[in-house]
């Protein structure tokens, strides 16, 4: 069997655009199974209480360097749905954790669906690996600093975590690694926390825009509407980037919403950002389109579960949700009209 090149597309219709490489994702890491220090503490998750706890900060903020957006983006009527922002905070409370003298993995927080980790040590080229109860293995680069936030989306079970230093080459040696069961309570929990690669506060640009873009919105799916709409008309695809971007590239939010342009994996994340601030649990997905390797978002509308592939809702039925695809044509559908084309791998 041919295998298959992990990169990331963005296509035009029946053009193929540049790719980009993901090495937060790559599976061809393997970590020698060497050990450094592994301390862990007792393994006890503090139980937190679902979305809307205490942890959780209602911000609703002005911006005024944002966006000028169109008539139907910010209509006078204000729309039945509260559209104040709700920025769920992680927080590495210590209550649960495992370190070792340069690394700390906190799973305090896990049933809310969520770890952290941080990185004190001086290796310049670090790894966290997660593997969860479906066997999927997720790999990350750890930046050190400070803790970065990882979801849990294989759901309940046994988490395998580790933190590795590069020694030479692709050859790394185990600084910590432990196992721990879960019981994720906050089902939405991964899909409403901010984490490394879907990257906001409450003070973020892109926040305060969904709660302009959502003033006028009476429902969840309509503040999916508009947020999409707004993606697609003000955001244009960067080319440039794309044929030039460093591996282990994460969006920041912020920049691609001031720059107005990106790839694939910035449009992903900045509406994950737009609507996961308005409480709608959003899934930063990654996998295949076709050949290629692609970034894209689904949603989760109440009475109505998990919305996969949506670009437009005609008041009865979905269509293909891709805001790269539909931003960087006019006429989407002519390349794609089924969401089986897209292969879900990873989920953020």
């Amino acid at each position: 069997m041919k295998q298959r090149k992990r990169k990331f597309a963005c296509f035009l219709p029946l053009i193929l655009c540049f790719c980009i490489a993901l090495s937060g994702c790559d599976t061809s890491f393997s970590p020698a199974n060497s050990s450094a220090g592994n301390s862990p503490a007792a393994n006890s998750p503090a139980a937190n209480s679902p979305v809307g706890n205490s942890q959780a900060k209602d911000s609703q903020t002005k911006d005024s360097s944002a966006k000028d957006s169109s008539a139907k983006d910010s209509p006078d009527q204000k729309g039945s749905r509260d559209n104040t922002s709700l920025v769920l905070e992680p927080v590495a409370s210590g209550v649960s954790s495992f370190a070792c003298d340069i690394a700390t993995i906190d799973v305090s927080n896990a049933s809310e669906g969520y770890i952290m980790a941080n990185y004190t040590g001086t290796n310049e080229k670090v790894k966290l690996q997660i593997k969860g109860p479906d066997s999927v293995t997720y790999t990350y680069n750890l930046h050190g600093a400070e803790y970065e936030v990882f979801p849990l989306t294989a759901g309940d079970g046994t988490y395998t975590v580790g933190i590795f230093e590069n020694i030479s080459g692709t050859k790394y040696s185990t600084a910590i690694s432990t196992d721990f069961n879960v019981t994720i309570t906050n089902t939405f929990g991964p899909y409403l926390y901010p984490n490394q690669y879907v990257n906001f506060i409450s003070s973020s640009l892109p926040v305060a825009k969904a709660v302009e873009l959502a003033y006028p919105a009476n429902t969840e799916l309509e503040v999916v509407e508009y947020v999409y709409n707004y993606i697609i008309e003000n955001f244009t695809y960067d080319y440039d980037k794309a044929s030039s971007v460093a591996s282990g590239y994460l969006p920041v939010v912020d920049v691609v919403y001031e720059s107005g342009s990106g790839i694939c994996f910035d449009y992903a994340a900045l509406m994950a950002t737009m609507l996961r601030s308005q409480n709608i649990p959003t899934r930063l997905e990654v996998g295949y389109l076709g050949e290629e390797y692609h970034a894209w978002i689904s949603t989760y509308i109440q009475d109505m579960g998990w919305v996969n592939g949506v670009i437009k809702f005609d008041g009865t039925s979905w269509s293909l949700m891709d805001p790269t695809y539909a931003s960087a044509s006019k006429s989407p559908k002519r390349f794609l009209t089924e969401d089986s084309k897209y292969l879900t791998k990873y989920v953020y």
